[in-house]
């Protein structure tokens, strides 16, 4: 495994970025790899995504962090965010899995995530510490912290696409191994 190889998958909404992330993931874990960080997960009621859970990779907490029927001060499109689930899901996988898993996971670096200041630091600090790491991040938000990520020289930043959706994996493990660089 390389020490700190960092790498940022973005691509358009719906491309395939946590589907991605999770073939990945199961790919480490397949080889006994400790994996932590945060995953968000689409709620579906009938055909219509309305909401997303937010889960504790490493526990398995899960819990909605937005909703369409959430009534909150942060409204970002048709979802309330509960800014409390969150952090206390989400920031809290991160600063757990940059203290004791062997790779961190944030998914999704995005435009509901970036409202939580404790998000955008616990981002930050993982991104500083000198172990790897793999973030999903939305391709064109114009976000201080999207921006300070596309702009690093220590993180290898790839797009998912239709097609290569299923081969991105292995080029990131790869990666993670130091087998290509």
């Amino acid at each position: 495994m390389g020490e700190s190889v960092k790498v940022g998958i973005t691509g358009l909404p719906g491309a395939g970025k946590t589907y991605a992330l999770l073939k990945v993931i199961e790919m480490l874990e397949a080889d006994e790899l400790a994996v932590g960080g945060m995953v968000t997960e689409p709620i579906i009621e009938g055909e219509r995504r309305v909401g997303f859970f937010v889960i504790d990779w490493a526990t398995k907490v899960k819990k909605v962090f937005a909703h369409e029927d959430i009534e909150s001060k942060t409204q970002v499109g048709i979802y309330g965010v509960d800014i409390e689930i969150l952090e206390e899901v989400g920031v809290q996988a991160i600063r757990d899995a940059t203290m004791d898993s062997g790779v961190v996971i944030i998914d999704e670096v995005g435009k509901m995530e970036v409202e939580s200041e404790p998000f955008v630091d616990a981002v930050k600090d993982a991104l500083e510490a000198d172990m790897p790491l793999i973030l999903t991040l939305h391709k064109k938000s114009r976000n201080p912290l999207l921006q300070d990520i596309r702009r690093r020289d220590d993180i290898r930043i790839l797009e998912v696409t239709a097609v290569n959706r299923n081969l991105l994996p292995y080029k990131i493990v790869k990666l993670l191994k130091g087998e290509i660089l």
